[in-house]
């Protein structure tokens, strides 16, 4: 076990903070996705620690020491979460939230394929902490990869006896059923999930009176964490939670994964100390993504997933710590960060988001259905040399529809978020390179010295 870095070595002047890597050190092994590769690296002390010396409250109490915010997108304390589920009623479930859906996320899909075993122990001391008999994994219908070994890896956990009936010889038991959906990102909003898995289309509830830990699946109680925020608890309840809660900084505690893309010289996935490593320590960095591709510079990156206001240059120095990302006007989210350089077209940047989210809408919520659509038609107008001299004031105008006053956190006219998410990347172009969009309106072309839809780059899903 790689020993716990002290708090004073990441505030040396220059120096760049790196930790141990918690839920990560395993990609780097070659076997380490198979049960045997997994159990000779340590894998499933934790478990039999906690059935065989832990009471479930003890365990529910390391998480809740360790302060971990769920690394899904909305960031509350996974220990608090598990606390609002009411007494004494039963039967109660947990569902693992897999459909990692969010534009430029992939980290909880490496995850899944390269440490299957980690996040089936993971859930496994969850439900225990938590007293479900019944969990759920959905995992994102196009990972094929991911769903392979996960069903391998269920597979070699129940041959193992470590999931199933009595549990290491316990009176614990569990099952843990794989299932995966068709591929739409509204399923990963929790209360669409739990829709999802009960056979129905995937479409949200309302919140109240349908909050997960109260009326969830089949109307019973229910806990829904991502599979990142899974993935952390072995480690955990090896390492104590205050282990966990040194690591990093007091607001953003342990580490966490951000995956990178866009115009970097090295996008992928990073485990780095939360609340501590600077965005500008992560794309400059040589352990990190080496900074932006062909010496240029930074124009704006979305800093927590597609849904994610866009912040600038002088956001850079801004560390990864979301009551700081909050503050400043935008969130850290899923943990997928997109880096556009100087030479983006910003305009068309703005459409393939807003595309995106036009084509996700489940269409439940006017504003949503029709609003998106027509920021989506507006925003191709103009890309192809035919905006109207009212095109950015109806855009606005359509933006306060699904999301009046245009602030952060967003006001909605919508059961979920993805109708304002669709306005973030609006909102955030147009304040900042509203010459961008007059100049398609009055020339039908980018301005001089940027790239047409120059934000698809490597990794980016947008």
């Amino acid at each position: 076990m790689t020993d716990t870095p002290t708090p004073t070595s990441y505030t040396v002047p220059g120096l760049v903070p790196t930790g141990p890597r918690l839920i990560t050190a395993r990609f780097d092994v070659a076997d380490g996705f198979t049960y045997d590769g997994y159990v000779r690296t340590g894998g499933y002390t934790a478990l039999r620690k906690a059935l065989t010396s832990m009471t479930p409250q003890q365990v529910h109490d390391e998480v809740r020491t360790s302060e971990m915010q769920g690394r899904g997108g909305a960031g509350f304390p996974a220990g608090t979460k598990w606390g609002f589920l009411p007494p004494d009623v039963f039967p109660r479930y947990l569902v693992i939230n897999g459909d990692e859906s969010e534009p430029g996320t992939y980290k909880d899909r490496m995850l899944m394929e390269l440490d299957p075993h980690q996040l089936i122990e993971g859930v496994v001391i969850a439900a225990y902490a938590i007293g479900a008999a019944q969990a759920f994994l959905y995992v994102r219908g196009e990972m094929a990869l991911a769903q392979e070994r996960l069903a391998q890896a269920l597979n070699d956990a129940y041959a193992n006896g470590l999931v199933g009936r009595n549990i290491l010889g316990t009176d614990f038991s569990v099952d843990v059923t794989l299932t995966w959906g068709a591929g739409a990102y509204i399923v990963g909003e929790e209360t669409a999930l739990i829709e999802s898995l009960e056979g129905e289309r995937g479409m949200p509830r309302l919140k109240p009176p349908f909050f997960p830990a109260a009326k969830g699946l089949y109307m019973q109680p229910t806990i829904v964490n991502n599979v990142e925020t899974l993935s952390n608890v072995p480690w955990i309840i090896n390492e104590s939670g205050q282990a966990f809660h040194d690591l990093g900084a007091p607001t953003s505690t342990g580490m966490r994964m951000f995956a990178v893309s866009g115009h970097v010289n090295r996008p992928g996935v990073f485990e780095v100390p939360n609340g501590i490593t600077t965005f500008r320590m992560l794309f400059e960095a040589p352990e990190y993504c080496g900074g932006v591709r062909h010496g240029r510079s930074v124009k704006a990156f979305i800093p927590g997933g597609a849904s994610a206001m866009w912040f600038f240059d002088e956001h850079l120095d801004l560390p990864l710590d979301k009551p700081t990302v909050d503050q400043a006007g935008s969130m850290l989210g899923s943990g997928a960060i997109v880096v556009m350089d100087d030479r983006t077209d910003m305009v068309a940047a703005c459409w393939r988001v807003v595309r995106f989210f036009a084509r996700e809408s489940c269409g439940k919520c006017t504003p949503c259905r029709e609003g998106t659509t027509w920021l989506e038609r507006i925003l191709k107008r103009m890309l192809d040399g035919h905006g109207r001299a009212d095109d950015l004031a109806t855009l606005l105008d359509v933006c306060e529809s699904i999301s009046p006053g245009l602030a952060w956190p967003p006001r909605q006219t919508t059961i979920c978020p993805l109708g304002p998410s669709a306005v973030s990347p609006i909102a955030s172009a147009v304040r900042r390179f509203q010459h961008e969009f007059e100049h398609y309106v009055q020339h039908g072309r980018p301005i001089d010295g940027v790239e047409r839809h120059a934000i698809h780059g490597a990794g980016a899903h947008v």
